[in-house]
């Protein structure tokens, strides 16, 4: 049981990087930068935090009579739920917050753990994905691209209090700052529209800021981008910035991969991408009773991935966090400058204003029901099986 825990792992850190070339170009690792002739151990310790999620097995099944391990079919599932995971640290922990094996972690890294436990009742778990997919027309089992994993965490996100994050998924390669700014001031905060506009104007201004360092009234902000950089290849034109978009220091990296195998990439060295490999079955793992969980499964201790950027599957979604509204707006001045200023042909727009021709922008909001995302899935799917079985017994 011990060997199938750890299965696939090597915990011999001293090993982790010595298939990295020797070179002087820097190593991006989502908005951190590395030397790898000064400072591995930075970089090792850098890679190792992130949250790793994998393929499990021996779970309970799916909707209770569905599958019992999404080796396979849930590698997306799993790259979304580690870029969410990044997002989940930045929020509590923040940017530069490392993991150490053995080492006593706060409890916000366990409470943060168990939401993506592979549990019905946890409410990033492959099983709230898997069946809040069922919305988006993927069947249990079925592979997700990346449009669809950002769609399923923007609902499951309403349902989750404790994070109170606003995800925002663009449309059409477009990023509207004037809606994002709109559901980040949702009246969900208890504020009205005036009070939000009178917010927004001292929060320009430095002020009004509470003592946990967030703006009043803002909702973090988990802003994913799904992208078509080309029609069957990456098109050349975009390489640059997309390499770009690690270097922000709001970068949660980018899901994507080749055609149904899904990396999670958070980095890159000169033209490769480095990434996080879900293609892993480990077993498993649940929380202690006193709440912590044995991690260590949880955090990749093998050499990181590299792949040549031109292999890269032309659809892409990119992600970024914004905890407070000023990285919001320190993010959109990168953009401009060394994005769209710097393309002819651009990676994806980004504007003031809705655009008109667009439907109205109403910020997603929780539904009025006591259930879980997946329990109101399955309890939509019995009141449709009761009014086909009303229109029968009718006939």
């Amino acid at each position: 049981s011990v060997l199938s825990r750890y299965e696939n792992q090597i915990t011999i850190l001293s090993d982790y990087l010595e298939e990295f070339p020797e070179t002087d170009e820097p190593v991006w690792i989502l908005g951190r930068q590395h030397h790898l002739n000064t400072d591995k151990s930075k970089l090792l310790l850098d890679i190792s935090a992130r949250l790793w999620f994998t393929y499990r097995r021996k779970f309970s099944p799916i909707g209770g009579t569905g599958p019992s391990s999404d080796a396979g079919w849930g590698c997306m599932l799993r790259c979304g739920q580690m870029m969410l995971a990044q997002a989940l640290i930045c929020r509590h922990l923040g940017r530069d917050w490392q993991w150490e094996k053995h080492k006593k972690q706060p409890e916000e890294y366990h409470r943060i753990l168990r939401c993506f436990l592979d549990r019905k009742d946890c409410c990033y778990s492959i099983h709230q994905m898997a069946q809040m997919g069922v919305g988006e027309g993927k069947s249990i089992g079925e592979w997700f691209g990346p449009n669809t994993v950002a769609q399923v965490l923007k609902k499951l996100a309403l349902f989750d209090e404790w994070n109170s994050l606003a995800v925002y998924v663009s449309m059409d390669n477009t990023v509207v700052i004037e809606d994002i700014k709109k559901m980040c001031w949702s009246p969900a905060q208890s504020c009205s529209v005036a009070h939000s506009s009178a917010y927004l104007h001292r929060s320009a201004l430095g002020q009004n800021k509470n003592t946990a360092g967030l703006c009043p009234g803002w909702k973090p902000l988990l802003l994913i981008i799904p992208l078509r950089l080309g029609i069957n290849h990456i098109n050349p034109v975009y390489i640059d910035a997309f390499k770009e978009c690690f270097k922000m220091p709001q970068s949660l990296g980018a899901l994507g991969g080749k055609p149904n195998n899904a990396y999670y990439f958070i980095g890159f060295l000169g033209n490769e991408l480095i990434y996080l490999d879900p293609h892993t079955t480990q077993s498993f793992v649940d929380s202690e009773e006193n709440g912590t969980v044995d991690d260590e499964s949880f955090h990749c201790q093998q050499a990181p991935h590299r792949m040549k950027i031109m292999n890269l599957d032309p659809s892409v979604a990119l992600g970024f966090f914004c905890k407070e509204e000023c990285d919001f707006d320190n993010w959109c001045s990168l953009v401009q400058k060394e994005i769209l200023k710097q393309q002819s042909l651009r990676m994806f727009e980004l504007v003031q204003k809705h655009p008109p021709h667009w439907p109205p922008f109403i910020p997603p909001t929780k539904p009025e029901v006591t259930t879980t995302g997946a329990e109101l899935i399955e309890s939509t799917d019995k009141l449709f099986e009761l009014e086909e079985e009303f229109e029968i017994l009718s006939v």
